[in-house]
């Protein structure tokens, strides 16, 4: 590939952006159907606690990984600066450090999720009947973290760069060995569901390796040369500084979703079923979400980084606006068809209605989700990763929290885990709206 091609300070802006954006979109779609592979087959191979388990595992992951994912995406802010400047020796010492803290982080989270998964599973109050399951799935998968976490490091370099199109290459080699892997031992052997932990992490290994091989391989200045992996102390100061407020922001908004799971846990083992089953299917709805967020903080960051401030601005405006039609369009087919989508999963009636009855409270509200993803990766690509932490911290979290903790005491009922998140994705767009104009007015953009 012609490393030109790849950089996105020069040609159509609309085009740049939407040729980024498609391959993650795409790379995505493979993730989230090879999850909810994994979901139907042990919801059906299995049963419906064993589907219990693996959903309410789900938000406690991404409260451990999601830490450590933020770091990488600020790590890519950095490297993008850097590649938009034609700064080839900051590039390279800039990629080496960020491998050096993707393999100290894999060894942090093995130790942490294996060693304390039985203690932050009753902290949620997991039902008692599938709690063992929920320790086993949760230990099999963090046992596999050096997969997944250096999957994201390498992934992240690469979408630095301006090259989508091969995580999307390697995605799809995992997805398809990650759902023959599910048939094999858990549908062909009867295995339990810690053998789709087990598949997954064998997949996201496969994938870190095809990464690593690509970045060993090229010939531009974010090579990868093993010898020269360390850290570099004022480009780990400056990666930690995008990519700590980043890791934080995806911790606030898994812990909230903790914190609600542990409510929706009360409920018992089919409105876990049910609303676990229902989230796999939201995660289509993040594919549009994902996908721009990735193209504006690598578009921006290389754009600033070239002073091509007018052009920085424009596509700011044409990567939100898509955002919001993409992801409010799978809000209404999924607000149609959510029973239908659900009984995929698992065919109980009472596992389908708690599903479908957190999909008509949330899915007409997408939109506004996508601008709070979307726009604070705008401001994390103009150097405002601690606002975007703040915004997610306050209304994700502590808003949520409150809410919950208040309507309990009066009003008992599941509802209330499902309406905070329109109330809150409310507050968090008009929050992150300001902050944009603010920044706008404030950037040398302003003048562009």
């Amino acid at each position: 590939m012609n490393r030109d091609n790849t950089l996105m300070i020069t040609g159509d802006i609309r085009k740049k952006i939407l040729l980024f954006a498609l391959p993650i979109f795409l790379g995505n779609l493979f993730q989230q159907l090879y999850n909810a592979a994994d979901s139907i087959i042990v919801g059906n191979f299995i049963s419906s606690s064993a589907l219990a388990a693996v959903s309410s595992a789900g938000n406690l992951i991404f409260l451990v990984i999601g830490f450590f994912n933020g770091i990488s995406v600020g790590a890519g802010v950095v490297i993008a600066h850097y590649i938009g400047a034609r700064n080839a020796k900051s590039t390279e010492e800039a990629v080496h450090t960020t491998v050096a803290l993707g393999i100290v982080s894999s060894i942090i989270l093995t130790a942490v999720g294996t060693l304390l998964a039985p203690v932050m599973l009753r902290l949620m109050n997991t039902p008692p009947e599938v709690l063992p399951q929920s320790i086993t799935y949760f230990r099999i998968y963090f046992a596999g973290s050096f997969g997944f976490v250096m999957y994201n490091t390498f992934v992240g370099i690469l979408q630095a760069s301006g090259d989508s199109r091969h995580p999307l290459i390697y995605l799809a080699i995992a997805s398809a060995v990650n759902v023959v892997l599910d048939l094999l031992l858990i549908a062909g052997l009867h295995m339990g569901v810690g053998a789709a932990a087990f598949a997954t992490a064998v997949s996201q290994l496969l994938s870190a390796f095809l990464a690593m091989t690509k970045l060993l391989r090229t010939d531009a200045d974010y090579r990868l040369v093993l010898s020269k992996i360390r850290f570099r102390r004022h480009l780990l100061k400056k990666v930690l500084q995008y990519g700590l407020p980043t890791g934080l922001s995806n911790s606030v908004m898994a812990l909230s979703n903790v914190v609600i799971q542990s409510y929706i846990n009360a409920y018992g083992a089919k409105a876990v079923a049910g609303i676990g089953a229902y989230i796999k299917i939201e995660g289509f709805a993040f594919i549009p979400i994902t996908g721009f967020a990735m193209a504006m903080t690598t578009f921006i960051g290389q754009n600033l980084g070239a002073g091509e401030y007018g052009r920085a601005k424009k596509g700011t405006y044409f990567g939100i606006t898509c955002a919001l039609a993409a992801s409010e369009v799978i809000g209404l087919v999924l607000f149609r068809f959510a029973p239908q989508l659900i009984a995929f999963f698992d065919s109980d009636p009472e596992v389908i209605a708690f599903g479908t009855m957190r999909a008509r409270y949330v899915t007409l509200f997408f939109f506004l989700c996508a601008f709070t993803h979307v726009g604070s990766a705008v401001l994390r690509g103009y150097g405002r990763p601690v606002a975007s932490m703040c915004v997610f911290l306050l209304c994700w979290c502590v808003v949520r929290v409150v809410i919950l903790a208040v309507t309990e005491r009066f009003i008992h009922t599941i509802r209330t885990t499902f309406i905070v998140y329109p109330v809150t994705w409310t507050l968090s767009s008009t929050v992150i709206l300001i902050l944009l104009i603010l920044t706008f007015r404030k950037h040398p953009l302003a003048q562009s």
